[in-house]
């Protein structure tokens, strides 16, 4: 069921990037990155479970990793929305499946998991790939190519930060975090140069906001 539900995520992700895409230019990243998570609070509703109260989203046995996703979700679609904002999306997707790699790695250093040669060699072959396509000494890297890699870290320690409280932690709590964080601080950042969306942009940001939070949960219940 697990590789069911992150197979989902990813195509999930896949039209979530296509509706920011859509927006690219039109709107500051800062912006699109804020109302994507107003549009995400509509997910948490479906993540109530008997018992639950909307309070439980500030609850949690451990406040470090509750405000490492507070930061980390922001930070990881801010750099999504600026990297299809400034790249390809071809070439943005490419960057961002650095986060197998990212989760990899994290996995091993903070949650002490054995990992086998198979799973090192993607690992290598996943950063050879992105030289590939990056071409470093060669071209002139952008602050799309940051944003791409900023995007698969904040992923990254969203899904490990799932897997270091598991079920200890509420639904409520796990996934409101993020949401929460990026209302506040990407909202925060898109205050001084905020435009206001016209029709065809809102229902792109209503696209990508619910979109983006259902991957968000379709990868946490694949690694709980």
């Amino acid at each position: 069921m697990g590789v069911f539900l992150g197979f989902a995520s990813f195509a999930v992700f896949s039209l979530s990037d296509t509706c920011a895409k859509l927006i690219a230019g039109g709107l500051p990243p800062y912006e699109t990155a804020f109302f994507g998570a107003v549009f995400g609070l509509t997910v948490l509703p479906f993540l109530l479970q008997p018992g639950d109260h909307w309070s439980d989203i500030f609850r949690t046995t451990s406040r470090p990793i509750w405000l490492l996703r507070f930061f980390a979700y922001p930070a990881g679609v801010i750099g999504s929305v600026t990297a299809f904002t400034h790249l390809s999306m071809a070439e943005a997707m490419v960057l961002m499946f650095l986060q197998p790699a990212f989760v990899t790695i994290m996995s091993v250093l903070f949650l002490k998991e054995a990992v086998g040669l198979k799973r090192w060699s993607a690992v290598v072959l996943g950063f050879i790939g992105v030289l590939i396509v990056l071409r470093p000494g060669f071209r002139e890297l952008s602050v799309g190519h940051v944003g791409a890699v900023f995007a698969g870290f904040g992923g990254a320690v969203s899904i490990v930060t799932f897997r270091a409280v598991g079920a200890a932690e509420k639904r409520i709590s796990l996934f409101g975090a993020g949401i929460l964080g990026a209302l506040v601080v990407c909202g925060a950042l898109s205050l001084p140069d905020f435009v206001l969306p016209d029709a065809l942009q809102w229902g792109q940001l209503a696209g990508y906001g619910f979109l983006a939070a259902a991957a968000n949960v379709l990868t946490g219940l694949s690694t709980c």
